[in-house]
């Protein structure tokens, strides 16, 4: 078994896929205007609108903040990417920080509310 994607569900695919063009630098592919995906060397990133769920009814997930998600991204410089996102970062939740075990990271929310971390993991 092989992990492929993390998915959020959105009510502004647009919005949501706009910010985290902006984070990422990637171009998301869309292969519907309700479905983006955000493809790395190392796995899928993916964004849909809740249309794509609403057959799960009231089991479907709901928009918003997900009170038990962290969406992760490792960078070269968390402080450079700090600086360069800032402009676009709402609410910052950790300015950049070095974690006691080492790791360097920034968290802030996305627009609907997630949050996203940003770090740089020391070499071993």
């Amino acid at each position: 078994m092989n992990l492929t994607s993390i998915r959020l569900i959105t009510d502004d695919v647009d919005r949501l896929v706009e910010f985290y063009e902006t984070v990422t630098g990637v171009v998301a592919t869309r292969p519907a205007p309700v479905f983006a995906e955000f493809r790395t060397e190392t796995g899928t990133f993916a964004i849909a609108s809740s249309a794509t769920v609403a057959t799960l009814g009231d089991d479907a997930p709901k928009p918003g903040p997900g009170g038990s998600i962290i969406v992760e991204f490792e960078v070269a410089d968390v402080d450079a990417e700090f600086a360069r996102l800032r402009p676009v970062i709402g609410d910052v939740v950790l300015a950049p920080t070095t974690m006691p075990w080492g790791n360097r990271s920034t968290l802030f929310r996305d627009p609907d509310g997630t949050l996203v971390n940003l770090f740089w993991r020391p070499l071993s």
